[in-house]
């Protein structure tokens, strides 16, 4: 049965099975190149995936040979031109990857063809990256007279160093896979990305507590944040002394000294929220 909360969307498609949802960019046609109606869609489904507790991991790819070619151009030079106050003005995929921050699921990025300018600050925000070996990537945005955007500027240098940073939106070169990886911008590089992706998420639902790693992908990511490691602590000691009194680490211990696997009971959504 389809969630509520879902709509019936014409750019993206979405399948849960197991915990595992798969969100799959759906413009084969047009290389999933990304667009307003796009935006809107994938704003709409991550305002409202973290209330869902049969989610525990999500997946993005792109339909058919694409993982999504950059921002659709159909318009030509008047493209990025807005009719809003520089004040007013909020760049899309930006917007998208604000909320993204906010998840409280891992999501893996599934990388199956060219991904590039916004194709690939879309990614930035998620946890695992795995890109189709050989596949084109890279941040054109120079080579287009625009710049950065998707909050790139923040997520990018935290990833991979200000350096290559810099070196890659400078130039705007497309970037080799095996480079990527090296740099730290892919976790993995595969012939199939999606399976590896499929694989991943099923070791993190069969393994691990949603109560944990709802969790650590905040606090990970917001502690990126912070000046100083006492930060960290106070937050960890928090959550640490709440797991303490809950079933999740009583079981995640018990199963442990049972040697048997771990059945946690609780969800996601049972988790204060530690990081305000």
């Amino acid at each position: 049965m389809r969630k509520e909360w879902l709509c019936l969307y014409e750019t993206i498609k979405t399948e849960l099975q197991d915990g595992i949802m798969t969100l799959t960019l759906n413009r084969p046609d047009h290389m999933n190149a990304y667009t307003e109606k796009m935006s809107e869609e994938l704003l709409h489904f991550y305002k409202n995936v973290n209330e869902d507790d049969d989610v525990r991991v999500i997946i993005v790819t792109g339909s058919g040979r694409a993982f999504c070619a950059g921002m659709d151009l159909s318009e030509g030079g008047s493209t990025f031109s807005s009719e809003q106050s520089s004040e007013d003005y909020r760049d899309l995929g930006g917007q998208v990857s604000l909320q993204v921050y906010e998840v409280n699921k891992p999501i893996i990025a599934a990388i199956n063809g060219p991904a590039v300018g916004i194709g690939m600050t879309m990614t930035l925000p998620m946890d695992i990256r795995i890109v189709k070996k050989d596949t084109k990537i890279g941040f054109v945005f120079g080579r287009r007279g625009i710049g950065p955007e998707a909050a790139s500027g923040w997520f990018l240098p935290k990833i991979v160093g200000i350096g290559k940073a810099l070196e890659w939106t400078l130039t705007g070169r497309y970037i080799p896979t095996t480079e990527a990886v090296e740099a730290g911008l892919m976790q993995y590089e595969s012939e199939d990305p999606l399976a590896k992706a499929y694989e991943i998420a099923q070791n993190i639902v069969e393994n691990t507590a949603a109560t944990s790693n709802s969790f650590t992908r905040q606090l990970l990511w917001k502690m990126m944040e912070q000046d100083h490691p006492s930060a960290s602590h106070l937050v960890e000691s928090k959550f640490l002394h709440w797991a303490g009194q809950n079933t999740d680490a009583n079981e995640g211990i018990q199963s442990f000294v049972d040697k048997r696997q771990a059945k946690f009971p609780m969800k996601a959504s049972e988790l204060p929220n530690f990081l305000k």
